[in-house]
């Protein structure tokens, strides 16, 4: 079996942190789509806290605030090209960490 090297960026951010009046999540989503990133999975979590606080969510309620996270896996070099422009996005919103990864 051959295992390619790529790399993975992880955007973390709340569901409702927004971004020149568009939620930020798609903003980003935006972003990838433009660059012609491979693909990108958005998760959401239950709960979660940071440097902002706590995010979480109640089933009896209305879903307030979750933590997201953006995952994208590509070469190395179109993920540099987009960090800029992600990192202006997200701001002091989330946390952006970028790691290698063995893809078979």
């Amino acid at each position: 079996m051959r295992m390619h090297e790529m790399w993975c960026l992880v955007i973390r951010m709340k569901r409702n942190d927004n971004f020149k009046g568009k939620r930020l999540h798609n903003v980003v989503l935006d972003i990838l789509k433009k660059e012609k990133i491979s693909g990108a999975t958005v998760w959401t979590g239950v709960a979660g806290y940071g440097k902002r606080g706590k995010s979480n969510f109640q089933v009896e309620g209305i879903s307030v605030n979750m933590p997201l996270m953006i995952e994208v896996i590509d070469e190395l070099q179109k993920i540099e090209t987009i960090l800029p422009e992600i990192k202006e996005a997200i701001g002091d919103n989330g946390l952006v960490t970028l790691h290698k990864v063995g893809v078979v």
